[in-house]
């Protein structure tokens, strides 16, 4: 009698399991090895520099180059043979998330993860893995924690990019695409970077210093202030120092945005730098200086070589200060399990949704017909006075 339901219910599963959801998640990469220097370098100019500054682009490859040999000496002889631990911290978060979300969705989630600048994690390279294993439906996930040109912009254009160059004729592969926009008004990030703040000057400074003297720098991702049109970040990034703030300033009233710029000649770049923040406190009676990087989900050198660098400039004209230097959020199993949270509506979305079918040979035809169709009512028009 019992087994008929059941039997039911499993075919049911059988049914549903054919309908599997990739998700790609998807981060900057950092080189591991110091050779790949400037083929990292012309990926990054070709994908970034391109939106703010106006290089020719013959100059990228021995612009690359020339830019790798400051990177091999900052990293190889400044930072005693720096390797960037963003790769492996990446890895963790993508394993942390993928499990978190197979906890309610079982095998039908699989989590891969994608690089902007790094092979053989490329957005073609991994999507042509996802596709050879038969997904259909396909979840973009750039884990970064503000949408602008420069994250999730450029996350998208390496997507489309690929999926034109891996589309069949007449039947696109993909029958469900979603998307997970940046996280830097989302509440429980907010409150998370705040509790790690908290514990912080609980655990280091809160016996020494009187919550005025301590200053904190919220850093931020530094963004130029023009990008051709497109979205900077600016605003969602002052929204999310704004955001943390309110949570803080009520215990801590030294509190600073900081922004870790490119400091690139002849572009205009957000103001206050951390560097900057940190002396503007100094000069308001900070005894203790806390860097906390807001904008950013994963280690990488900037958080690390850049706020290290800062910090030592600082101590050589002040070593009366005590300089704290958090972590990212990495893979803190909070954060892990809210950025789980985040995909799973968009998963359910796409495990029910009616199957798209796009034909890309239509494109083409659509484009063609919609021009002649608007030079036809444009000619049409001339004949009317004004």
């Amino acid at each position: 009698m019992v087994a008929t339901p059941e039997k039911s219910q499993q075919s049911m599963a059988d049914a549903e399991s054919a309908d599997r959801v990739a998700v790609l998640l998807m981060g900057y990469g950092e080189v591991e090895s110091y050779e790949d220097f400037a083929n990292y370098n012309e990926q990054a100019l070709n994908l970034l520099t391109a939106k703010f500054a106006p290089v020719p682009t013959w100059i990228y490859p021995p612009l690359a180059k020339l830019l790798a040999i400051f990177d091999l000496h900052e990293w190889q002889h400044q930072h005693d043979h720096f390797i960037s631990p963003h790769n492996a911290i990446f890895e963790q978060q993508r394993a942390g998330i993928e499990t978190r979300l197979r906890e309610k969705w079982g095998d039908r989630v699989q989590v891969f993860k994608a690089f902007n600048f790094c092979a053989p994690f490329l957005p073609e390279q991994v999507l042509t893995d996802i596709k050879s294993q038969g997904f259909d439906k396909l979840l973009i996930y750039p884990l970064l924690v503000v949408d602008s040109i420069f994250t999730s912009g450029i996350a998208v254009e390496q997507v489309n990019k690929a999926l034109a160059n891996l589309t069949d004729a007449n039947a696109h592969w993909v029958k469900g695409i979603r998307y997970i926009p940046s996280f830097y008004n989302q509440p429980a990030y907010i409150d998370l970077m705040a509790q790690m703040v908290e514990e912080k000057v609980a655990q280091d400074l809160a016996e020494a210093y009187l919550p005025s003297q301590i200053g904190i720098v919220l850093m931020n991702h530094g963004c130029p202030h023009k990008a051709k049109g497109f979205t900077s970040g600016i605003d969602e990034s002052q929204a999310l120092y704004e955001s943390v703030r309110e949570k803080l300033i009520y215990r801590y009233p030294l509190i600073s945005v900081g922004w870790l710029n490119h400091q690139t000649p002849l572009i205009e770049w957000t103001q206050p730098n951390a560097e900057l923040a940190a002396k503007n406190l100094m000069d308001l009676g900070a005894k203790a200086l806390v860097f906390m990087p807001i904008g950013f989900a994963t280690e990488n050198h900037e958080t690390l070589l850049d706020v290290d660098h800062i910090i030592h400039g600082l101590r050589r004209k002040r070593p009366d200060v005590t300089y704290v230097q958090m972590p990212c959020v990495n893979d803190n199993p909070k954060f892990l399990q809210m950025a789980a949270d985040w995909a799973d509506d968009q998963i359910a979305a796409l495990l029910s949704e009616q199957a798209l079918s796009v034909n890309p040979a239509l494109a083409i035809a659509q484009a063609q017909h919609h021009h002649h169709h608007h030079h036809h009512a444009h000619d049409h028009s001339h004949g009317h006075p004004h």
